[in-house]
């Protein structure tokens, strides 16, 4: 494996969808809140994402047989809304710089495909959080930023970092055509944090104008 891919394995027609992405990172935070929204949703499989940059090991399932790490698509077709989601996860970031770069400009090459124009990141952002963790924004154009602020959100400290896939994406969809928003919420980072996780799909919900039981 020279590259990274994307293997389909199904194909869809998604109306209008937003690709809603969460990797491991501080406090499995949107790990959490991906892999939430999956599972509530029903979400089912569309792809899987390959790359040399991700661990060099092999996960074991329980019948004993093996597969590399990878990141999944999913989609979820909405009956009674205007926008489809489209959702990735996986098992690991990319581990190197040329390899973040790569693994997000797969992740909005694939997105494009499937005519997806607004893309919601989802992380971490370590903080000594005392009371309900708050939720860290930032965006692409001010229209989507004012959404995420009516949504409860707090605008991003001026030249705060955003590490990682869940900030690269940002930066890269400006030259895809593509709007996108990050919302991190505050962890300490230790830890998997659910906690910080609801505080994103709360107000992830109110951006998207969806509901899920958060319960």
């Amino acid at each position: 494996m020279k590259e990274t891919f994307v293997k389909e394995l199904k194909k869809v027609e998604l109306k209008n969808p937003i690709l809603i992405e969460g990797l491991p990172g501080l406090g499995l935070v949107g790990r959490i809140a991906t892999r939430y929204l999956i599972k509530r949703l029903k979400a089912e499989k569309l792809a899987h994402l390959y790359s040399p940059h991700f661990p060099y090991y092999v996960l074991v399932n329980k019948k004993g047989s093996v597969r590399l790490p990878r990141g999944t698509f999913y989609y979820w077709k909405n009956e009674n809304g205007e926008n489809d989601l489209m959702f990735f996860t996986g098992d690991s970031q990319a581990q190197t710089i040329e390899g973040q770069y790569e693994v997000s400009s797969c992740i909005l090459d694939f997105a494009k495909k499937h005519n997806v124009k607004t893309v919601v990141t989802i992380g971490g952002y370590r903080m000594e959080v005392k009371d309900k963790p708050k939720v860290i924004t930032a965006a692409t154009n001010p229209e989507l930023l004012k959404k995420a602020l009516k949504a409860k959100a707090i605008m991003s400290p001026t030249g705060n970092p955003i590490v990682g896939t869940a900030g690269l994406i940002l930066g890269l969809a400006r030259f895809k055509d593509v709007e996108a928003v990050c919302l991190l919420g505050e962890t300490r980072g230790y830890l998997p944090d659910p906690k910080a996780a609801k505080s994103v799909l709360e107000v992830l919900q109110r951006i998207i104008g969806f509901k899920v039981d958060l319960t």
